[in-house]
């Protein structure tokens, strides 16, 4: 019966959702990819607001319900099925009764399974599409016959692309730039690449005068203009890589590129992706709980490993879902990884094991390694052991909720719910 329910309320928000923007007519990007779009889209968001009337998927609304929330501004109305009755007479109003509608949507489109692009998001038409990467091992990929049938799947929300739209690339992946050819719309392509259109280069953390690391700085080149950028209060260069596109956006609409990149200092990063939050006993905490992937997990260990500190490197790594045949190798290379540069080890899950067995297989100490099965008895051991000035990583997929870790590690327990991903009341019932 609930299945049903669900079906019926995505086909009844879908024709709604087509109905609104046949009316409003408002400009839109549709932003894909295997890692950072939740980042993309709100840092293409930062550099358009002020200059247009702009709306962004909230949270990571990019699913079949997801995306036509945001396409009619409705929350999310869980297992509440009078708010969903609600939900669908706002957005039968909201064609029927003239509104001040958004000139441009923000919109991040996720897949878990194939088939999803076509149900979530074929039906619209987008006058930009970002695809951000594709990764080795992509998250979802146990769902699915090969990397180049997810790689395909994603690649459909290319079809999405009007005639004039504008299709924006990441040139330093190969199987993305390859996807030029899937349209004659214009491409501009990002990355660090000499061959990019927008390139980025130089990048590095920065550090306050208390020799504290506060956030990222890089340069931006477009042909004969170069711009710093500065993005404060997170690391990796996955927050890189999406200032990157948001340029992009705004070179192919011919906007002020430094008034853009000025926008990006202090832009709203949401929580769990890499941020930097001030833990108990004067610890730091780089939070990238909000999921994980090989490619992130590897990324945000190289992070840890560059921050220069006087105080220990710790790692808390949960496990990585849907990896399907490559769950074993995956989380064996993260422990070999971690295992040449960590002061301490900590595990969650029964997947994250072989991250302990790759890290003992490349010579780590086994004393240095602590192993749990759940982020509740994680959370409960590492708030006893944190030392002054230390730095820890915490990072693992949703579904084993490490963010109760970084709950229980946080200085600033009274704006928990603001710098902590899912604090909302159904996520917290969940156990």
């Amino acid at each position: 019966m609930r299945l049903i329910f669900k079906k019926t309320l995505a086909l009844v928000l879908k024709a709604e959702s087509t109905l609104v923007l046949s009316k409003y007519k408002p400009k839109i990007i549709a932003i894909t990819g295997s890692v950072g779009k939740t980042s993309t889209k709100d840092a293409i968001y930062a550099t358009l607001v002020g200059t247009y009337h702009v709306r962004k998927s909230e949270k990571s609304y990019n699913s079949e319900l997801g995306l036509p929330l945001t396409i009619l501004g409705l929350p999310n109305g869980w297992n509440d099925p009078l708010l969903w009755i609600k939900n669908i007479f706002k957005g039968l109003w909201l064609f029927i009764w003239p509104h001040k509608y958004p000139k441009w949507l923000v919109l991040e489109v996720g897949i878990g399974k194939p088939g999803d692009m076509k149900k979530t998001a074929g039906w619209l038409k987008s006058d930009a599409v970002v695809i951000t990467a594709i990764t080795e091992t992509p998250p979802h990929v146990e769902f699915f016959e090969s990397r180049k049938h997810l790689i395909e799947e994603k690649a459909g929300l290319i079809k999405t692309l009007k005639k004039d739209g504008i299709l924006i690339l990441n040139a330093d992946n190969k199987d993305v730039l390859d996807l030029k050819s899937r349209t004659k719309s214009r491409v501009l392509t990002f990355g660090f690449s000499e061959k990019a259109d927008i390139r980025g280069s130089s990048e590095q953390i920065f550090y306050n005068e208390k020799n504290i690391p506060t956030g990222i700085i890089f340069r931006v080149d477009e042909k004969d203009r170069s711009v710093p950028v500065v993005v404060e209060g997170v690391f990796g260069k996955n927050h890189i890589y999406a200032s990157l596109i948001a340029l992009t956006v705004s070179s192919g609409l011919k906007l002020n590129m430094i008034e853009s990149a000025g926008k990006l200092k202090n832009y709203e990063v949401p929580p769990g992706r890499m941020r930097l939050l001030e833990g108990i006993k004067d610890s730091f905490i780089i939070d990238d709980t909000y999921n994980s992937s090989p490619f992130a997990c590897e990324s945000a260990l190289n992070t840890l490993e560059q921050i220069k500190s006087s105080g220990r490197k710790i790692a808390i790594l949960g496990d990585m879902l849907e990896l399907g045949k490559h769950t074993e190798e995956s989380h064996k290379q993260i422990g070999q990884i971690a295992s040449t540069f960590v002061d301490m080890l900590v595990v969650v899950g029964p997947r994250a094991e072989h991250i302990k067995n790759g890290a003992l297989e490349n010579g780590f100490s086994d004393d240095k390694i602590f192993s749990f099965a759940n982020s509740y008895e994680a959370g409960d051991f590492i708030k006893n052991e944190l030392k002054e000035g230390d730095f820890i990583l915490v990072k693992g997929s949703q579904g084993v909720r490490m963010e109760r870790i970084v709950g229980e590690i946080l200085l600033d327990q009274a704006n928990k719910s603001k710098l902590v991903v899912r604090q909302d009341k159904e996520w917290l019932e969940k156990r």
